[in-house]
């Protein structure tokens, strides 16, 4: 299986260019959930350890729908199928750029949730525009066990999530392990309520905002992934998410642009205009840098062939 590793921000993005498995025809949402529902060992051999690790997300690349699409594509991490990933397509663009695939400029990309524009600046930098993205229930009070209540927001940016802001105690690095056992149990708390999309999409991440200490950011977050470790970049759905609930506020007039930073302290520029149906198209451009290319190998005699699941397995997302 050839496959290129890349980084955005610290958080790790494998794409896969050949060797996944025959998930069919069709739209691109479809074989998401065939990959979700036939190939779980798949996923989980090549993000689980020891090939993978918990913070890595895979990008297969698959034949897209819409010609006018340079590649289609499915995210995945140990934990789930994804519906979108910013931060993966932020390094798969940058990958493309590697292997000579695109060049400078703008490309579309088809996901399962939709189509993104992508445009490359520099063999790094890649400005992502987004599926049109929105909140759906403001100031939703959770009860959670061992916590009391917590307010926060739903929103959709490609992936559900629920946002608390403020943050229930600071965003910082020292603090990444109590932030990730407060945010998987306001997930789990979420989920068992009920609490989620419009057609009960379950919430699959979970985001704390904070204030930096830096005044030219805008603000820090701390992002809860699927598979339960935390996102090292500000997470491109999760600031997709982030806009819509700006924008539903007046917090943030369009094309205004802004820096999220994320708990380890990388950065994306983000900025939104407004969308067709109500919600915004976020812009979010971040920095991505090609790791390794090499060739993953499956031996049969090998008791770790399939990977060591990190975190229990869910269904698609997104």
């Amino acid at each position: 299986m050839h496959v290129i590793d890349s980084h955005t921000g610290g958080e790790p993005t494998r794409v896969i260019l050949d060797g996944g498995p025959d998930l069919g025809n069709g739209p691109l949402a479809e074989r998401a959930q065939r990959l979700a529902r036939d190939h779980a060992e798949f996923y989980q051999s090549v993000m689980c350890e020891p090939r993978g690790q918990p913070a890595m997300v895979g990008a297969l690349l698959v034949e897209p729908v819409d010609p006018s699409c340079v590649t289609g594509v499915i995210y995945f991490d140990a934990g789930a199928v994804l519906g979108m990933c910013g931060h993966g397509t932020i390094g798969l663009t940058v990958t493309l750029a590697h292997l000579g695939r695109i060049g400078l400029g703008r490309h579309k990309i088809e996901t399962p949730a939709g189509i993104v524009e992508v445009e490359l600046s520099d063999p790094n930098t890649v400005t992502v525009t987004n599926i049109e993205s929105r909140r759906v229930h403001k100031d939703v009070t959770l009860d959670v066990p061992e916590l009391g209540p917590i307010t926060g927001d739903v929103a959709y940016g490609g992936n559900w999530f629920f946002i608390v802001d403020p943050a229930p105690l600071p965003v910082h690095p020292e603090n990444i392990r109590a932030l990730t056992d407060t945010a998987i149990a306001i997930r789990t708390a979420a989920i068992t309520a009920g609490i989620g999309g419009e057609n009960g999409e379950p919430i699959d991440h979970v985001i704390f905002q904070d204030t930096p200490d830096d005044p030219t950011i805008h603000s820090r977050n701390f992002v809860l992934c699927p598979d339960d470790t935390y996102d090292r970049s500000p997470c491109g759905t999760g600031s997709s998410a982030r806009l819509a609930c700006l924008a539903a506020d007046d917090a943030l007039a369009p094309q205004e642009e802004i820096i999220q930073e994320s708990v380890i302290g990388s950065a994306y520029r983000l900025s939104y205009t407004a969308g067709s149906s109500g919600g915004v198209i976020p812009r979010l451009t971040g920095q991505a840098y090609v790791m390794a290319e090499s060739r993953l190998l499956f031996d049969v005699k090998d008791p770790f062939k399939n990977g060591i699941p990190s975190a229990p397995i869910n269904p698609i997302d997104g």
